[in-house]
């Protein structure tokens, strides 16, 4: 969604709009959106700032990180940004100060949001998304699905850790 700059002022507005983020598969363990992002967000202008506060929520499709089985879920985060000035909207192969690292900065006729959208997307998604707390996982031996199957095997495991198997701590 773009906002055109004149229509910032004062007074906070509210939009509401639907979005389906781009993600690069290579940022994220692989997600899948069904559906758009339902986005929300106020905005108005201080001076020469913009800010912004919303939230967004949406369903995700993504895989477990213990049985990679797919599942749904779904992300809901609030967020607060500002934007200024982009201090150098012509050269922009100078350095950035370390003021200047935290902000977020404009330029042009208009400020589209996709970006923004994406990266909150970004940030409500888990680092490691489990279909249940109680997922099994996959046997490290032979690989069976143990929320569906027991498996026999007898794996000793990883050959590192035979050391510690046989350690006793008398106290």
């Amino acid at each position: 969604m773009r906002i055109p700059l004149n229509r910032i002022d004062a007074v906070p507005r509210e939009s509401r709009f639907s979005e389906t983020p781009e993600i690069d598969a290579a940022a994220v363990s692989p997600v899948r959106f069904p559906s758009p992002v339902d986005v929300n967000v106020t905005y108005y202008r201080s001076g020469r700032e913009i800010f912004f506060h919303g939230g967004l929520k949406g369903e995700v499709e993504g895989d477990c990180s213990r049985c990679l089985e797919s599942f749904p879920f779904v992300i809901e985060k609030s967020f607060d940004f500002v934007l200024t000035p982009d201090p150098l909207p012509t050269n922009k192969n100078m350095e950035l100060t370390a003021d200047e690292m935290g902000l977020s900065f404009y330029s042009g006729e208009d400020i589209d949001l996709s970006p923004y959208v994406r990266e909150q997307t970004l940030l409500a998604l888990p680092l490691r998304p489990l279909c249940s707390e109680s997922c099994r996982g996959l046997c490290p031996g032979c690989g069976a699905e143990l929320n569906r199957i027991s498996c026999g095997c007898t794996s000793p495991g990883d050959p590192r850790m035979a050391i510690f198997r046989n350690l006793r701590l008398d106290r």
